[in-house]
């Protein structure tokens, strides 16, 4: 063939073959077009130096070979016809199909020499090998900021960009990525495609799996180089690492608060839209956050699937449990650096530390009440509201908090868990006994300060400033 460069309008019985003398390789100057629909689509073949490069004018990309051109022809039509026969998933190339086919088999046979972590893909097994030399080659010429993988600074442009190409057509949500969008529909389809096989527990995202699998192997392959301390994710090194280096990069933009993660910025921001995406199918309920929302789904359950092994005491949530074997443990570790009071968890001691700020971040819209807490925020709320939704079993009697219906419940089981250390006498709330216990220190610390005159209870100091107010001047 002569001409260098040939232009042939296609159809699905239009094929070409010619043997070239020169190579072997040059056999097929066009392609069969075996699609329907593309009678006019045009195929360009520049042929220089042995080498075939095939253009499509549908999407402008170019190809060296012939079968390459047929399976780039089927993408373009979403074609995929390589199924597979355990979990049906679909694929439009073979080689893909024998890839996923890896998953199920759980053959790894790519096995890192350094940390012997094993793959299923040989190319998996090259991107984790940067994570040892340390390399990151692909530079973000806005930010400098540096990666390991091409494709993750792509990713990351599109930050620069704000670019969110891929829009939900159910909810109309736009998505950055792809595979974020993949993700987001099954929020609308309910499936969870990827399930343990230890437990049956299904998830959304394989991710996700991969993340559940850690609780069963108990494996912290992570370590902090500061202070030792294991984690089972990267991303919970990360964040960890910030605490010792005080950094918080992420700032709200409306009210300039920082946070060391993002992820926490989202979710802050949320406090300033009021929107609450996250709503229970059960009751309706919308919460800000999703976790908020697990939270809230066992107390329709009334599953504890958490025991305490110390006391066999049973927990709806394992943040709830953990909490809980502080009381055992007596462990605080988290100090005040102004007054030396140390406490069992790190949002005590924030919470803690506005008493010393004075700020009071969460007001009421109704009556522009001021709290150092959004809790106590909530709960001021009901004496708005009037609500009492937290009702006794046996008595029906209503309550604005849960608190509240606990320690009225124990004056039914007539249980008294709360102990003094000193004389052994019980009480059923933990503010009776701390109420208590000033009698055996013969501390007064609430102090009038018209009269000076000390009092061990604040309803005590009360009750005694009504006499000065009575006094006439």
């Amino acid at each position: 063939m002569k001409q260098s460069n040939i232009l042939k309008k296609s159809s699905p019985r239009d094929v070409c073959r010619e043997e070239s003398t020169e190579s072997r390789k040059l056999t097929d100057d066009f392609v069969p077009c075996t699609h329907e629909g593309l009678t006019n689509c045009e195929i360009s073949e520049n042929i220089n130096s042995k080498t075939k490069h095939f253009e499509r004018e549908i999407c402008g990309k170019t190809l060296n070979d012939g079968k390459k051109v047929n399976s780039h022809l089927g993408i373009i039509k979403n074609e995929k016809p390589f199924v597979c026969n355990v979990c049906g998933q679909k694929f439009p190339y073979k080689s893909r199909l024998k890839t996923h086919f890896l998953i199920h088999t759980r053959e790894k046979r790519y096995v890192c020499e350094i940390c012997s972590k094993a793959f299923f893909h040989i190319s998996n097994l090259k991107f984790h090998l940067l994570i040892h030399m340390k390399e990151k080659p692909h530079v973000c010429e806005i930010c400098n900021k540096a990666f390991t993988l091409k494709n993750n600074l792509k990713s990351h442009l599109i930050t620069h960009t704000k670019e969110k190409p891929y829009v939900c057509n159910i909810c109309s949500k736009a998505f950055a990525h792809k595979h974020y969008i993949k993700s987001h529909l099954r929020s609308h389809t309910k499936e969870k495609p990827h399930i343990c096989e230890i437990c049956s527990k299904a998830f959304t995202l394989s991710c996700n799996l991969k993340s559940h699998l850690l609780t069963h192997s108990k494996e912290k392959s992570y370590v902090c180089e500061i202070c030792s301390k294991a984690f089972a994710r990267n991303s919970q090194l990360k964040s960890h690492l910030l605490t010792h280096t005080k950094e918080k990069p992420h700032i709200c933009v409306i009210c300039s608060k920082a946070f060391a993660v993002s992820g926490t910025l989202k979710s802050h921001l949320l406090t300033h839209t009021k929107e609450k995406p996250y709503v229970c199918e059960i009751c309706n309920k919308a919460f800000t956050h999703r976790r908020s929302l697990r939270c809230h789904l066992p107390t329709h359950t009334k599953e504890k699937p958490h025991v305490c092994e110390i006391c066999k005491k049973v927990f709806a949530h394992k943040s709830n449990l953990k909490c809980h074997l502080l009381t055992h443990t007596k462990e605080k570790p988290y100090v005040c650096e102004i007054c030396s009071k140390a406490f069992s968890l790190s949002g005590n001691l924030k919470t803690h530390l506005r008493t010393h700020s004075k700020e009071k971040p969460y007001v009421c819209e109704i009556c522009s009440k001021a709290f150092t807490t959004n809790g106590h925020l909530k709960f001021h709320l009901r004496t708005h509201s009037k609500e009492k939704p937290h009702i006794c079993e046996i008595c029906d009697k209503a309550f604005a908090l849960k608190i509240y219906l606990k320690g009225h419940l124990r004056t039914h089981s007539k249980e008294k868990p709360y102990v003094c250390e000193i004389c052994c006498k019980a009480f059923r709330h933990s503010i009776s006994l701390k109420s208590h216990f000033l009698i055996h220190t013969t501390g007064k610390p609430h102090i009038c300060e018209i009269c000076s005159k000390a009092f061990t209870y604040a309803s005590t100091l009360k009750s005694h400033l009504r006499i000065h107010s009575k006094q006439k001047p």
